[in-house]
């Protein structure tokens, strides 16, 4: 194993244990470790911490390389603890032959032990700890099952501390610690051996993690110590909450805690990033949208806060007809809305295009190009360009209310002049935004109506709908051909 003490640049790791989707709050300890990586020059470490058998799934394994992939932030080296068990039993064999574990042949605990933590809880078993190594030996060699376990140094008030990079010194008694299993009775490691064992090898220097681990971390602190190796410096991240207090989780809180969830609804990875960083973190220079080189150049573990993080969202459960301002933080729609702003047209469009693709509207390059500038102020994720652009991918419309054309301070005659006239400058006038300007403003001067009144039954015939893009931008995308056959459609409407 390697020593941590020699290093010159920072080695961090992201370990997740393949039992369930990506969760937003890994994917914050991710991002937090990539960005304290490069902002110092170091290193970024994956490893999958696949240890736990019985509960690890490919789907969950899926889950997590899709949801890292999608944030297209990488990583440096990549390892599976599955494959490192060799190297955690040496480790435990080391401890054991110090006299800092013992064998502990008992199936499994009953409460009945002597001693107990300031809750009641289970620290020990006297008889399996203070059996002989002569008794323990033989019992082994016999075949007997056994888990091995951290001799926890009890009495004279002894306390094992860390200082924390975020929550400060840290200290717990070691008479409130039990002797945790370093061995299952089947031979395998257990998470705290595992992760300590590889933290050690790969040379961690700084092990940034969920505010959930801190209590481990004390365990942790004695293997490294006991092994023979300085421990990494710890930083603990506060926790992602739900609106209630309550820490996110899907059972609870339905998709919006998964990664995927985002990544399908239309975010920007960039946007995504932003958003995680601002859960309990503050830059030093006040700013909330940051590309990723900015965020790079002003991470510190100095800005993380101590409170867990509340991502605001309404809907907790998993209705279809949930719509984003429920399921989402309004900020995380926000900065998402921004980022599109800032793409260029090209990089947008073909962000939209396999989108109106995939929900099965025929759609060329050339043609997504000419809508992309139309909706680009107009959606805050990009799976809404299926709603707001609907009517440049449909041949025909969705019925609508034949009241929106009539316009304001008009009538139904009003529009149906308003269309008549329409149709027949239309006919003649070259689809370009200056000409079909000139040509409809005039015609509504000639019918003796505000220009206003003119456009909105326009706008109506030809999207559906008032709420629409630049009516002449959209006329020259849609074409003369629609545009005058929904005209025609649209006159029916105000019989």
């Amino acid at each position: 194993m390697n020593s941590t003490s020699t290093l010159r640049h920072p080695r961090v790791r992201f370990a997740p244990s393949p039992t369930g989707f990506l969760h937003v709050g890994s994917a914050r300890t991710f991002i937090f470790n990539w960005l304290y990586a490069r902002h110092n020059g170091g290193t970024m470490i994956l490893r999958l911490d696949d240890t736990d058998v019985e509960r690890n799934t490919d789907a969950s394994v899926q889950s997590i390389f899709e949801g890292l992939k999608w944030l297209n932030l990488g990583w440096d080296e990549e390892y599976k603890q599955s494959e490192r068990g060799a190297l955690h039993r040496q480790m435990a064999e080391a401890i054991l032959q110090k006299g800092l574990a013992y064998r502990d042949f008992t199936p499994a605990h009953t409460g009945d032990s002597e001693k107990s933590g300031a809750q009641g809880t289970w620290l020990f078993n006297p008889g399996m700890r203070e059996l002989s190594r002569e008794e323990s030996d033989r019992r082994a060699a016999a075949g007997e099952p056994f888990a091995l376990r951290f001799r926890v140094p009890r009495g004279a008030g002894q306390a094992v501390r860390f200082n924390d990079g975020v929550y400060g010194e840290q200290a717990k008694q070691a008479d409130d610690i039990e002797d945790f299993a370093l061995l299952r009775s089947d031979g395998n490691p257990t998470y705290h051996l595992a992760s300590c064992a590889d933290d050690a090898d790969l040379a961690i220097s700084h092990i940034i993690r969920g505010q959930d681990h801190l209590n481990n971390t004390f365990k942790h602190v004695l293997i490294f110590e006991a092994a023979g190796f300085k421990p990494p410096q710890f930083a603990h991240l506060p926790l992602l909450v739900a609106p209630d207090g309550t820490k996110l989780s899907k059972r609870r809180h339905g998709p919006v805690v998964s990664v995927t969830t985002y990544r399908d609804a239309g975010f920007l990875p960039q946007a995504f990033i932003n958003f995680l960083c601002l859960l309990g973190w503050s830059p030093k220079n006040d700013r909330e949208q940051m590309s990723r080189d900015e965020l790079v150049q002003v991470f510190s573990l100095e800005g993380i806060n101590r409170a867990n993080a509340v991502v605001n969202f309404k809907d907790v459960g998993t209705t279809t007809a949930a719509t984003p301002d429920d399921i989402f933080d309004p900020k995380a729609l926000w900065l998402n809305a921004e980022t599109i702003r800032t793409l260029p047209i090209d990089d947008l469009c073909s962000r939209l295009l396999p989108i109106v693709r995939g929900a099965g509207f025929t759609m060329t390059p050339a043609k997504m190009l000419q809508i992309t500038p139309l909706v680009r102020e107009r959606i805050r994720l990009l799976r809404e360009v299926l709603t707001v652009a609907d009517f440049f991918f449909v041949d025909q419309l969705a019925p609508y209310d034949p009241a929106e054309l009539v316009p304001q301070k008009g009538d139904a005659a009003m529009a149906r002049r308003a269309l008549e006239r329409a149709k027949e400058v239309l006919s003649t006038t070259e689809f370009k935004h200056d000409p079909l300007d000139h040509s409809l403003r005039a015609a509504a001067q000639e019918l003796g109506i505000k220009a206003g009144q003119m456009f909105q039954p326009i706008r109506v015939a030809v999207c559906g709908r008032k709420n629409a893009p630049p009516l002449f931008e959209t006329l020259e995308v849609l074409g003369k051909e629609t545009t005058l056959a929904r005209i025609d459609q649209a006159l029916p409407k105000l019989a």
